[in-house]
């Protein structure tokens, strides 16, 4: 830490504690920062793309997370460094708004880290780089604006729909179902969207996974999947039209709030006390069979006794089930939930074409399927897969391709994938930096430069000679005029994506380019990093 010192040359103290403080400033504060975040993306590079690794993460209670996602590896990083938290936190932006390209956010602002540390050193002041990156990145968000391409879809026509979301789901560990799982995805999206309004609202896309099975058996169940049984191993395991009554009071008398005591000094005084109870529970399944529900599903347990009568009584009843299952429930079948006994009213119960009990394998796993729902708005994914990993990772991926379905739905424009946007808009913003004068043009041709980092490691994940690939690209794009040649990862012999069927949402696109950018603007303006020192 620089001290200071007065006239006399005695040191005085500005700072509490300031020798124990560690300080970096001017051109070694930025060069320290822009090496974190380039650390940063150097670890999710090798995960971009169709041919991208994955990286195995271990949480300290030993959990195990396998993935490729960005946004999922940086969360479980566990990062220190306050550089490479504004990392994390640019794919967490990425994954919130758009959902996809979270890994491909972070390796753009790595490489517009690194063309700055190279102008830094020509002596280019970190303000006039911010400020032509800014101006790099409008012109490259209108030539994307530009080539974008805007195709219509129907509930009908389905085809362009499902073609983005294979794009994204072969970057995944799932892609050799990819065609399967993408239409799946398109149909859940369409069954709860408002294509009038241009909305989608996903919480009512209930994604359930159980180990066992294969990917293949994923399915989409238009209807709710709750993970619990009925209450009795009696009780009937399918029921057809189905009236549910939906409660969130528990299946027992009431206790008075107050503390009491009870005495009971003779038998009759006991059998009387118990008959109580059991008229109280016969008054509860009374009422519950008055309003014609052929059905419970309670919020809260009930007890042996509730249960034997439940059963006694033929009404079917689950027990134990979630806040979020029981409104999604709510949803799907048009019931209310019920609070209280006396509130239950036959306008109130749910209804749904079919409910039954489903078993797995060998194990005594059983799940509750509600199925033919009188709303369909509600829909559940339910993923199958050989063990508990690539489960969470179809989740993940469902959960990507869901964000896409949306996107579209909301902005049917997109851009060719495979690197081409990012190569048209290179060629693009080098030819634009010629019209600034002044230190700026440099900056942007270094974002220009930048920009091929992309492809450039599309390539080097699927194992071809990085520099010739994009170079000779490039070159096809100039002389062909098409802004449609990427790299080809899958080694078709076609580098035009239209053909390859590569899509990407244009929306999702723009916001990488325009995150990278704030990002790496902020990052340049810090000279000065005052830090406490290491015990």
């Amino acid at each position: 830490m620089a001290l200071a010192f007065d006239e006399f040359g005695r040191p005085f103290i500005i700072i509490r504690e300031q020798e124990q403080k560690t300080r970096l400033r001017g051109i070694e504060a930025q060069k320290a920062n822009i090496a974190a975040g380039r650390a940063v993306a150097r670890i999710l590079r090798t995960s971009l793309g169709p041919k991208g690794m994955d990286k195995m993460l271990q949480s300290p209670d030993g959990d195990v997370t396998i993935t490729n996602d960005g946004a999922t590896i940086l969360e479980q990083m566990d990062v220190d460094n306050q550089i490479a938290k504004l990392m994390v936190e640019l794919s967490r932006s990425q994954d919130y708004e758009i959902g996809d390209g979270t890994t491909g956010v972070v390796v753009m602002a790595g490489a517009f880290l690194e063309q700055a540390e190279r102008l830094l050193e020509r002596g280019i002041h970190p303000i006039r780089i911010a400020e032509g990156f800014e101006m790099a990145s409008r012109i490259a968000v209108e030539h994307l604006e530009r080539i974008a391409q805007k195709f219509e879809f129907g509930q009908q026509n389905i085809e362009p729909l499902v073609q983005t979301c294979m794009t994204t789901l072969s970057s995944k560990i799932v892609n050799r179902c990819k065609r399967d799982l993408a239409e799946i995805a398109v149909k859940a999206v369409l069954a709860v969207a408002d294509l009038e309004r241009k909305d989608v609202n996903l919480d009512l896309i209930k994604v359930e996974g159980k180990v066992g099975g294969k990917l293949e058996d994923t399915e989409l169940i238009y209807g709710i999947v709750v993970d619990k049984d009925m209450s009795h191993p009696q009780m009937p395991k399918r029921i057809e039209d189905a009236n549910i009554a939906i409660l969130t009071c528990p299946f027992e008398p009431p206790k008075p709030k107050t503390k009491h005591k009870v005495d009971i000094d003779s038998v009759e005084k006991f059998q009387t006390l118990r008959e109580q109870e059991r008229k109280y529970f016969d008054d509860m399944v009374q009422k519950c069979k008055d309003v014609g529900a052929s059905l419970v599903i309670c919020q809260w347990g009930f007890d042996d006794e509730a249960n034997h009568l439940l059963m006694h009584r033929n009404l079917p009843a689950v027990r134990w089930v979630g806040g979020v299952e029981l409104e999604l429930i709510a949803i799907a079948t048009g019931g209310r939930i019920v609070p209280r006994f006396q509130e239950l009213t036959p306008e109130k119960l749910g209804k749904a074409g079919l409910v039954r009990e489903k078993s797995f394998g060998t194990t005594k796993d059983r799940m509750l399927y509600i199925e033919h729902c009188a709303n369909s708005r509600a829909v559940t994914i339910f993923i199958r897969g050989g063990n508990k990993m690539i489960v969470e990772e179809t989740k993940r991926s469902i959960h990507d391709a869901l964000c896409v379905a949306r996107n579209l739905i909301r902005n049917n424009s997109i851009v060719y994938g495979g690197g081409s946007a990012e190569i048209s808009c290179s060629i693009a913003v080098e030819a634009a930096a010629d019209k600034y004068p002044g230190v700026e043009q440099y900056a942007i041709r270094a974002f220009a430069d930048a920009l091929e980092s992309i492809p450039m490691a599309l390539a080097e994940n699927s194992g071809l000679q990085t520099i010739e690939t994009v170079s000779a690209v490039k070159s096809q794009q100039i002389k062909e005029n098409n802004p449609y040649c990427g790299i080809d990862c899958n080694d078709v012999g076609i580098t035009d994506m239209r053909e390859q069927n590569v899509f990407e949402t244009l929306i999702g696109k723009q916001q990488q380019l325009l995150l990278a950018t704030q990002v790496v603007k902020m990052i340049l303006k810090i000279d000065d990093v005052i830090s406490p020192s290491e015990y």
